[in-house]
């Protein structure tokens, strides 16, 4: 195919000329073409098209009629390259055959597909480049938008390439390179329409088209067809002209009534199987000769095949449709429509035939909505099931219809679509378990959508509602609760603060059997009630017994209120057994939001046990599962990471950052975990004072340091090191409070190296030994250093300085190997002050590896293959390997196996 010449579109070409080449050279890219309808961004992609000499092409467009059917745009774009589906791993084989409809099988997690997608078009690309078009993004059907929205941010070193054409950039392409496809300028709007008019024009005429298209190709085309010569010339029949699709009006209307009706009946039916529309014409008594009217008008293009020559032409046909006119030619596509091969088309057309409530059809819609679940179209099942929910008669059928929906939608992360669902079950006579039902489904909506002030209140009220009706599950929706108001904090509604939940939680109906969550429940509502100490027997009793007899579901819909528990008891190992265990099931079981908090979690075990590296790859993991399921969790171990580190700068952004995004989601734990944060750092750099005031706000809120453990270690370092003695005897006796409950070296040492701080010279020395021979051999590496460093500082203005050189440079050299620069800099003045001398510092080489690289290293040198690498980071496994070239070169290694030799 030759090159395209487009008029006034030379940066756009450039900057699409720049994306083939990079392809070409084995990049991959994704880019946004986004504009006005008619702006050219269609002919931007057939320049692409033109210009991908030696590439694979696959192509897809999206349909405003077929935006309910689950991966419609999916089928589109994968069907040339599905000969590649049996070269990639069997769970990603399995899951594209299920959506496909290649075989049955078990729902496929939606990001399941999104990764087999993703090799798909790897694999696709490993013999010659791909390029993909995606033309009208804005009417792919929800499911095929989400994965191509993946897919497009996880591309790396494929050669492959991703352009959309889209109207507006939504949610699910925000982040992805985009170019803003503008009007054309005058010169060039003259020029385009010079070489369309095919006589003179006057002058006046010409400026007046240019000025109502406003730069827009279409319309510079458009708007002078169906004007005479002599319109052209004098200007007649210009005034009025209105918008392109407004034209496009005009001359549907001004075609015989036979052609307006097959347009009609091609607009409704987007799968382009000609023989079901011949079926549906012929049932309609249409002619399909009267196609030729519709060409010669300039309306279709395309023998045989009917095509619409812009996607506005099939919108402006449909929407100058009488509803009638609608009707008649969906249910003549109905009838057309095979049932056993196409159900869900069929179920689909027939909806829209109907003209009022009809229960054949619902059901019909019900069993589509089944189908399209069981392939995992949650998106699809909802559309599905909202339709159903129309066209039902019996109120309490259509209620539970609606509540399935807006279960379903919940899921599927379409939460306006939730809340509109709710309200449509709210108009329904409800009865009380149904009630309780779209109660505890609002509460989650709020808890997805924010975590913050509302939904531990909104949990409140499903569970209590929910206790005459189903204990078992009151019970878990109080644990929820719970969970929830631990998140709000502060800023929870006072009906819905951590105290009155947990009041409300140690009054529910006590279970009918044991069951998993028991303990959690009523340990964590003791602990929040009567004090930390009241919760701690039954909570370690829980911990315990913690998988004994549970199944993976359960254990996952407790894991999280796990780990945080043993976190708040000082308890590191069963913290990160647990941890480790949230990860693990989370990944085998494909919840992949349950993933993000597991890694996050998991991410702080790492920070004090002094592997930043580690914690910054977890936190890098888990912001790659926000990225592609647009869930919320915050990326507090970013936060952590910097404070740890030393980075003042990095640590102040993210701690005002936090702080704001925490007042706006209601989520009053983000406020606790930055003023940490920012108490961790002032210590580090000697800035006692400010990390005094700062901790002792965590204490003006009583939930908050009933859920934030780690604050009165550092109130009572920066407290006691400026001179605010009654704030930090405050922090001692909290740190009293769980040590005498809890007993583990962990608090028992925390709680000696803060009271040592506090303590004349008589005690002070065996507190700080204490506090060092705790910790000495575990795990714990960053509070056994502190622990070094602050008893070193007193060892030193004891005057005893060769001790307190012993000890001053024990902490400098694990704060310098475990990248705590503020800390190793804070013992270095400390150690020299003391007559010592620190070793000079080795930049190790890893330090060279980028976030991601140093990531794809770890799991390399732990044993992890490329594909399985490639499935936790949601990338691609030839990514993976232009990563470990790139490892290799800058560790000056040949293999893996030296991975080893060269990482911590």
């Amino acid at each position: 195919m030759g090159p395209v010449e487009l008029t006034g579109r030379r940066a756009e070409c450039g900057v699409l000329d720049q994306l083939i080449g990079a392809v070409r050279a084995g990049e991959s890219r994704a880019l946004v073409l986004h504009g006005e309808a008619g702006v050219g961004k269609t002919a931007l992609l057939e320049y692409v098209a033109a210009r991908a000499d030696g590439c694979r092409l696959a192509r897809a467009s999206g349909v405003q009629s077929e935006m309910e059917l689950p991966f419609a745009g999916l089928h589109q774009l994968c069907a040339p390259v599905l000969d590649g589906v049996d070269r990639l791993p069997p769970p990603q084989q399995d899951a594209l055959r299920v959506v496909f409809g290649l075989s049955q099988g078990s729902p496929p997690d939606l990001f399941l597909i999104g990764l087999a997608v993703l090799s798909l078009l790897s694999e696709a690309a490993a013999r010659r480049p791909l390029v993909c078009l995606i033309d009208d993004q804005q009417w792919l059907d929800r499911s095929s938008a989400q994965i191509l929205a993946f897919v497009a941010r996880r591309i790396g070193a494929e050669s492959v390439a991703l352009i959309f054409a889209t109207r507006k950039i939504g949610d699910l392409l925000d982040g992805v390179p985009e170019f803003a496809i503008g009007g054309l300028n005058d010169a060039d709007a003259r020029t385009l329409l010079n070489a369309v008019l095919s006589g003179p024009i006057d002058q006046q005429v010409r400026d007046q088209i240019v000025a109502d298209a406003h730069g827009n190709p279409l319309a510079l085309l458009e708007l002078p067809r169906g004007l005479t010569p002599a319109q052209l010339a004098g200007g007649f029949g210009l005034p009025g002209a209105g918008t392109v699709e407004e034209t496009f009006v005009r001359r549907i209307a001004a075609v015989p009534p036979e052609t307006r009706r097959l347009l009609l009946l091609a607009a409704a039916d987007p799968s382009g199987d000609e023989i079901l529309v011949r079926r549906a014409a012929a049932q309609l008594g249409i002619n399909l000769d009267a196609v030729v009217a519709a060409r010669e008008a300039g309306l279709t293009e395309g023998v045989p095949r009917r095509r619409f020559r812009h996607p506005l032409v099939r919108s402006a046909v449909y929407r100058s449709a009488s509803e009638e006119d609608r009707r008649q030619v969906h249910a003549a596509l109905a009838d057309a429509t095979d049932p056993r091969t196409d159900p869900d088309r069929r179920a689909w057309h027939r909806a829209q035939a109907a003209a009022g409530p009809d229960p054949e059809i619902a059901d019909e819609l019900e069993r589509s909505a089944g189908r399209a679940r069981a392939r995992g179209g949650l998106s699809a099942a909802a559309a599905f099931l909202h339709r159903a929910v129309t066209l039902t008669v019996d109120p309490a059928q259509r209620a539970e219809r609606a509540l399935a929906a807006a279960q379903i939608e919940l899921q599927s992360g379409g939460f306006p679509a939730t809340a509109e669902l709710l309200e449509l079950a709210d108009r329904e006579p409800l009865t009380e378990r149904q009630r309780a039902r779209a109660d505890l489904i609002r509460a989650q909506l709020a808890f997805a959508t924010s975590r913050g002030s509302d939904a531990p209140q909104l949990m409140l009220q499903a569970a209590k509602r929910l206790e005459p009706i189903d204990v078992d599950l009151a019970r878990a929706t109080y644990l929820d609760a719970i969970s929830a108001a631990t998140f709000a904090t502060r800023l929870a509604t006072p009906a819905g603060d951590l105290s009155a939940v947990a009041r409300a939680a140690a009054a529910a109906p006590r279970p009918s059997g044991p069951r998993p969550g028991d303990l959690l429940l009523d340990g964590t509502a003791a602990a929040f009630t009567d004090g930390y100490a009241a919760g701690v027997p039954t909570l370690r009793k829980a911990l315990a017994e913690f998988g004994a007899g549970m199944s993976m579901e359960q254990e996952l819909q407790l894991l999280w209120m796990a780990t945080t528990t043993a976190m708040r008891l000082w308890d590191v190992d069963r913290w990160q057994w647990l941890s480790d265990r949230h990860i693990q099931l989370a990944r085998e079981v494909g919840v992949v939001n349950d993933l993000a908090l597991a890694l996050a979690g998991r991410a702080y075990v790492a920070l004090f046990t002094g592997d930043l590296v580690t914690a910054a790859a977890l936190t890098a993991e888990a912001e790659s599962v926000n990225e592609v399921t647009g869930g919320n969790v915050t990326p507090y171990g970013l936060l952590g990471v910097a404070a740890f580190s030393g980075n003042r700068f990095e640590t102040e952004r993210l701690v005002a950052a936090t702080a704001r995004d925490a007042i706006e989601r209601g989520e009053g734990i983000g406020l606790t975990i930055a003023g940490w944060a920012a108490a961790v750092l002032d210590n580090s750099l000697g800035r006692y004072q400010d990390a005094a005031v700062t901790a002792a706000r965590g204490f003006e809120h009583p939930g908050d340091h009933a859920v934030y453990v780690w604050t009165p270690a550092e109130l009572a370092e920066g407290g006691a090191r400026s001179g605010q003695i009654d704030a930090a005897e405050q922090a001692c006796r909290r740190l009293d409070e769980m040590a005498d409950a809890g007993g583990t070296d962990w608090i028992l040492s925390v709680r000696a190296r803060s009271r040592a701080l506090l303590t004349g010279a008589g005690e002070a020395e065996a507190l700080y030994r204490e506090a060092i021979r705790r910790l000495d051999g575990t795990a714990l590496r960053v509070d056994l250093a502190r622990a070094q460093l602050v008893y070193g500082e007193w060892l030193r203005r004891e005057r005893r300085r060769l001790e307190a050189r012993e000890q001053l440079r024990a902490a400098h050299t694990s704060f310098e190997s475990m990248g705590m620069t503020a800390f190793a800099e804070r013992a270095r003045r400390e150690l020299k002050a003391a007559g010592g001398t620190a070793r000079k510092r080795v930049v190790p080489a890893q330090s060279e590896l980028t976030a991601q690289e140093a990531q794809i290293a770890r799991m390399a040198r732990d044993g992890l293959s490329n594909p399985e690498i490639a499935t936790r980071l949601f990338i691609s496994a030839r990514t993976v390997q232009y990563h470990l070239r790139k490892v290799f070169t800058k560790l000056g290694i040949t293999s893996r196996s030296q991975l080893t030799q060269v990482l911590p």
